[in-house]
């Protein structure tokens, strides 16, 4: 049986014998079809994504809230691949020294991310900058013996834990196939097709974990991806939507809906969940945004009206947004400011009710900027 997505090729014979997937290259032949309940999301979720560009350009610091996000963003789809982490481990002021991991997989991501962003710079979004932004995702953490950085010479399958060619939930294409749909879709994302961008991003994220290029990682590359091509395409200028928060409250929709399409061609229904998830994401950041600011204000208005050392009380405040768990050893360091400094900075902030001690007293007494986190932890 053949559709519009691809068909099935028999690999190997005897008891050996598997078929992975080939897909048709992008776009889809007959195109995506628009009904009125499609166009009605379109434009829903292209209002709400403009509405955080444009709100994200307007927050006092913006470098800070993306930096908050991007980490958000990386503890969320490596939590998707079952990675075991909090955010604050991905936050711990002593995260070198004590880096599981699970929390280098995170940090790695975050590195990729920040990588990938800076290399379209100078790059177009191209198989080059994929391969480089993998190889970054996957330097000295489990998984690194699977060629980082190179698209697989193996077949992979996808299925749970212990499964074979023969149980596999979906096998990939062959590499031979696989080398030609990786450098159809390269083709593809640098087109003048003239769908919408969020379309075309649901249809290349879709493709990416189709191919499966890589041996390990390909989840968190194509969620990448998403960001990436949007940023190319000026519909964000920022990286402040976090896809990964609404793929993992409906991680089994968002498998079961990319399957729908290798096996029956429907690509309505995953634009359909693609266009759901950007407009939920611009939402929840909208908000996200809104509850910082605000925090923001009403600290900094706290700091200023302090009798008492503002200016060094305002340092240590304006590093602790951007580092919201801290100690006062690294805090010193990070400022140019004495122990003593610090510290009394940080018993003001205390006792104005903005930081709190946290209960990791033994190791090493650290102070979080409790209620920034809980903002940031939701969905985490």
């Amino acid at each position: 049986m053949t559709n519009r997505a691809g068909t099935y090729r028999k690999n190997l014979t005897g008891d050996a014998e598997y078929k992975s997937f080939v897909p048709n290259p992008l776009p889809p032949d007959p195109p995506v079809e628009f009904d009125e309940d499609m166009v009605a999301m379109l434009v829903k979720a292209n209002r709400s994504i403009a509405a955080l560009d444009s709100i994200s350009t307007r927050i006092p610091d913006m470098d800070l809230f993306v930096s908050m996000y991007v980490r958000k963003e990386a503890l969320m789809s490596s939590q998707i691949e079952g990675t075991q982490a909090t955010l604050e481990d991905v936050l711990d002021p002593m995260i070198e020294a004590n880096t599981n991991r699970n929390v280098a997989d995170v940090v790695n991501y975050i590195k990729a991310t920040e990588y990938a962003i800076s290399r379209l710079n100078t790059l177009p979004l191209c198989n080059r900058l994929i391969k480089e932004t993998h190889a970054v995702l996957m330097e000295g953490v489990r998984g690194q013996e699977r060629s980082p950085g190179e698209f697989r010479r193996s077949q992979n399958w996808i299925g749970g834990q212990g499964s074979t060619l023969r149980t596999a939930r979906y096998i990939p294409p062959c590499p031979e196939d696989m080398d030609q749909a990786i450098s159809d879709l390269e083709k593809y994302i640098n087109s003048d097709d003239d769908n919408d961008p969020l379309v075309r991003a649901a249809l290349l994220h879709y493709q990416f974990e189709t191919i499966h290029p890589f041996l390990d990682g390909n989840g968190r590359v194509g969620r990448l991806l998403i960001t990436l091509f949007l940023m190319e395409n000026k519909v964000l200028s920022t990286p402040s939507l976090y896809i990964s928060y609404f793929l993992k409250k409906n991680r089994i929709e968002y498998y079961d809906r990319m399957t729908e399409v290798r096996s029956k061609g429907n690509y309505e229904q995953w634009v359909k969940f693609f266009l759901t998830a950007i407009y939920e994401c611009s939402q929840d950041a909208i908000q996200t945004i809104d509850k910082l600011t605000a925090l923001h204000e009403k600290n900094e208005k706290k700091v200023s009206e302090m009798k008492r050392a503002a200016k060094n009380t305002m340092s240590v405040f304006r590093y602790l947004e951007k580092n919201p768990i801290i100690d006062i050893g690294k805090t010193s360091e990070a400022l140019d400011l004495s122990f003593n400094t610090v510290s009394s900075a940080i018993n003001r902030l205390i006792d104005s009710g903005i930081v709190i001690q946290t209960e990791n007293a033994a190791r090493n007494r650290t102070f979080a900027y409790e209620e920034y986190l809980q903002i940031l932890r939701n969905g985490t």
